[in-house]
């Protein structure tokens, strides 16, 4: 049996010289990974139920905006409109989600997640949260601050305002 690796001697302070290259590989590797093993430990439930990564990427921005449209979540998830809409059939099929015609525009198809979809989207939410507040906890408020930077940095400045869309949900009353 191998013996467990002790992460926390491994994880040095970033270099004063971290723009170069191994610097910068190191912070490659360390998201490829660390993202890579996140979203592999929801894998097994997720084909359980006949779903991938596409569907819980689906049930997880519409749970976290109910009646938002067909366009707003192929604009988050930056798929094809046929590749939605098969993620969005199948999950139809399943009973997790439903959509119903816009107010204004009855063209619109707003969606929502039904009962069983909340259910399985806060299964899958629950068993993703254990894992980054474990993170979260080893490293502390100053490392989760700047981690989150170094993340909204990688992010196309056009496509901030669409995130901190979903950040003001957060910030409802109620």
């Amino acid at each position: 049996m191998a013996k467990p690796v002790n992460m926390t001697a491994l994880n040095q302070s970033a270099s004063a010289q971290f723009l170069r290259e191994p610097e910068l590989r190191k912070g490659m590797e360390l998201m490829y990974f660390g993202n890579s093993h996140i979203v592999r430990s929801i894998d097994r439930g997720l084909a359980a139920q006949g779903l991938g990564r596409a569907h819980h990427r689906a049930l997880y921005f519409i749970a976290r905006r109910p009646d938002m449209t067909v366009s707003e979540l192929l604009s988050i998830l930056a798929i094809t409109k046929q590749s939605l809409g098969r993620v969005l059939n199948e999950l139809t099929e399943r009973g997790l989600l439903e959509t119903r015609p816009g107010d204004r525009d009855r063209r619109q198809r707003l969606l929502r997640l039904t009962p069983e979809g909340l259910t399985m989207e806060s299964t899958l939410f629950e068993a993703l949260r254990e894992k980054l507040s474990l993170a979260y906890a080893r490293a502390g408020q100053q490392a989760v601050t700047g981690f989150w930077t170094v993340l909204e940095g990688l992010i196309p400045e056009e496509e901030r305002t669409r995130i901190e869309k979903l950040r003001l949900l957060d910030k409802r009353p109620g």
